[in-house]
């Protein structure tokens, strides 16, 4: 498995995207707030599939499905500014998501997900955060609105909700990646949720909460 199968801007999928939704007039900044909207609003955001088989990571895979999780959202933005040649690598943090998914929560036994997945783009000759993770019918149907990108600067989460209630807070930041760190991302996994490994977790397996 190498880095291209991932983040492959050769797709077809990729390319009718960028073909459609970029031109040669739009800035760098006006491309990424473009793509960015794009790939936070066309996927519905689920947690539930905690997978480490890389083949899963292929951006022909996950063009292909209707949600996905935080991870899955990143690089499928990576991959599309890639594309247009904007400069974007996987940033990897752990969060307390005080709004967290009931089953995910339940399922591990804490509201503190890691890794969860951002992007680190080079946009103004500086390297900023977007988050596409949470789409906007998903932040209708919470309470809180969809989290805005500029291109000036870090757009990583909503702080609080509609009603003032705290929503996220970062916890720890382990960096932006140009390849898929699945090997850290496995020892993250293993290391903040013991019950993973009773259940088997390891590279070239899944686990699907929604099944529990």
């Amino acid at each position: 498995m190498t880095d291209k199968n991932i983040f492959d801007t050769k797709n077809p999928f990729i390319q009718k995207v960028v073909s459609e939704l970029t031109n040669e007039k739009q800035s760098e900044t006006e491309k990424a707030i473009i793509l960015y909207n794009y790939v936070r609003d066309n996927w519905y955001y689920s947690p539930l599939r905690i997978s480490l088989k890389e083949e899963d990571y292929q951006i022909d895979n996950l063009v292909d499905r209707k949600k996905g999780h935080c991870i899955d959202k990143a690089i499928i933005l990576i991959t599309l500014l890639r594309a247009v040649n904007i400069k974007a690598n996987l940033g990897l943090a752990k969060v307390q998501n005080h709004i967290a998914a009931e089953k995910v929560v339940a399922f591990l036994g804490t509201n503190v997900l890691v890794p969860h997945g951002y992007v680190d783009i080079f946009l103004n000759q500086k390297w900023v955060k977007a988050t596409p993770a949470f789409n906007d019918s998903l932040c209708e149907k919470i309470g809180v609105s969809p989290l805005e990108f500029n291109g000036l600067e870090d757009s990583i989460f909503q702080k609080f909700d509609a009603s003032g209630t705290q929503f996220m807070e970062y916890i720890e930041d382990y960096g932006a990646f140009e390849e898929l760190p699945i090997l850290l991302i496995e020892e993250l996994l293993l290391t903040h949720y013991p019950i993973l490994k009773q259940f088997g977790l390891k590279i070239g397996t899944v686990i699907d909460a929604e099944q529990f």
